[in-house]
């Protein structure tokens, strides 16, 4: 069965309103147990189509490293910022995914003129927003910034795995698979586990 594949419909909606440069902005990590939360940026050319972009939950990681690629070679602009664990359980995951949001909006050059979020709205952005419900899948610049986010934050996690492979961030990346609660039940807390972290849902494991 083909994957679906997002669209420009909104933006192009948005850019017919006079706007130039439409960011999307996504995060990924929030349900995890361990690592950051990260969230990418992204102003795409509207005159350089790139095929093949979608949500990155439904890509292979060999076809979101080669999109990767794509996007950061043509994109006007695009940015990936990270929330780390201690901050995360200082303020908690809802505030630190909207920070990581925020600052990877603010990393953009030029800045966009309005920005598509996925899901809910970003509190206190000066830039003109939208939130798109379903958005990674619905729309191009949203699921170009959630393949940044998540190529990124996988590379990160492997590094992590490096540093100390007990836990198999190289394959959960963080999430709590049973492999990776047993090993907390087995080693305790590593220094990038999130010490406030919930019981997760089965919606946490897969999400994000």
């Amino acid at each position: 069965m083909p994957r679906p594949r997002a669209s420009r419909t909104i933006e192009n909606a948005v850019r017919r309103q006079g706007v130039t440069d439409v960011a999307g902005v996504d995060e990924v990590g929030r349900g995890c147990l361990a690592g950051p939360v990260m969230a990418g940026a992204v102003i795409l050319d509207p005159g350089c189509y790139i095929p093949g972009i979608a949500d990155s939950k439904v890509l292979t990681a060999d076809d979101r490293d080669r999109l990767f690629d794509v996007i950061v070679k043509k994109a006007v602009s695009w940015a990936v910022a990270s929330v780390e664990p201690a901050e995360i359980d200082r303020i908690n995951i809802h505030k630190a995914s909207f920070e990581a949001m925020r600052q990877a909006l603010a990393i953009l050059a030029p800045q966009p003129e309005y920005v598509l979020v996925d899901g809910f709205r970003i509190p206190n952005l000066t830039i003109p927003q939208k939130a798109v419900v379903g958005g990674d899948r619905r729309s191009t610049a949203i699921a170009a910034a959630s393949i940044l986010a998540k190529v990124t934050r996988d590379r990160a996690m492997r590094e992590l795995h490096g540093q100390d492979p007990r836990y198999g961030f190289d394959k959960h990346k963080g999430y709590a698979t049973k492999a990776h609660l047993d090993a907390v039940a087995r080693f305790g807390y590593s220094p990038v586990h999130r010490k406030t972290f919930r019981q997760p849902t089965l919606f946490d494991t897969i999400s994000g």
